[in-house]
């Protein structure tokens, strides 16, 4: 297994591990009287799931059973496939940091926090278009 499928699925299982106790959290809301910050989690659950466990983990699976690209260079662009792990993530952490602080303190530097997160993400799909594409071909 190449090391960067290795990487993004250990990362993976690590957010998965985040969300669950995201996820724990948010059902004792239901139970115990919990602080603001606790309560506005909920956005901070589905990215930690979506983007940082299903996401990374296709991710990497992509990068290792894709097609090859061609004998010298099977995985195709590894700066890109590396460039999409460290977008993708960036913006993920950015995002769980500035949600909670928006909700609790809504202000213009976590308002870009959030939109700057959202480009992160956005980048490192079209990263990830770019390094995958070529390998998705007929044979």
């Amino acid at each position: 297994m190449p090391i960067l499928t290795r990487v993004y699925i250990k990362t993976s299982l690590i957010y998965l591990v985040a969300a669950l106790l995201v996820g724990g959290v948010l059902a004792l809301a239901s139970v115990v009287d919990l602080p603001p910050a606790l309560r506005s989690l909920s956005p901070v659950y589905f990215h930690l799931f979506m983007v940082g466990w299903i996401t990374q983990l296709i991710v990497g699976m992509l990068y290792w059973m894709l097609p090859k690209y061609s004998k010298e260079k099977p995985r195709g662009h590894d700066p890109l496939w590396w460039a999409t792990y460290v977008l993708l993530n960036t913006g993920l952490l950015l995002r769980v940091a500035a949600e909670p602080a928006n909700a609790l303190m809504a202000g213009a530097a976590w308002q870009w926090g959030l939109a700057l997160s959202a480009l992160l993400q956005w980048l490192a799909g079209l990263t990830l278009i770019a390094a995958a594409w070529p390998r998705v071909k007929m044979r």
